[in-house]
């Protein structure tokens, strides 16, 4: 069975810091880029960061660059989000994501996410 299971959301203030995990199981992980993105109360969903399956190239929402950065090990089959300089509008329920894309299908597999909520 495929599974992805967020953890380490919670309340912050603003300017504080947060680091997201996900571990992944039941497929090859060392196959897929891994995104996060996040959805807030009334919004669509967006992404966050991106990193490739061998974690040669980051991408990142402009509203979130240099303050977060994504990373993961493929030895323990989890990608991280690093949350520093945390801001209200920030808060948000965070997924993770894993995606593949093969010649005639796309494996696109999601988390049940974390709260992050940033108040003061």
């Amino acid at each position: 069975q495929v599974q992805l299971g967020e953890s380490g959301g919670g309340l912050v203030q603003p300017g504080g810091s947060l680091r997201l995990s996900c571990a992944a199981s039941g497929f090859t992980f060392s196959n897929y880029a891994m995104s996060w993105y996040r959805q807030a109360p009334g919004k669509e969903r967006e992404l966050v960061a991106r990193i490739t399956s061998t974690g040669g190239s980051t991408n990142y929402a402009d509203s979130v660059k240099g303050r977060f950065t994504i990373s993961r090990d493929n030895s323990k089959n989890t990608v991280y989000l690093q949350m520093n300089s945390l801001k209200v509008e920030d808060t948000a329920v965070y997924y993770c994501n894993g995606r593949r894309l093969e010649f005639l299908r796309t494996y696109d597999y999601w988390g049940q996410g974390t709260q992050v909520t940033v108040s003061s």
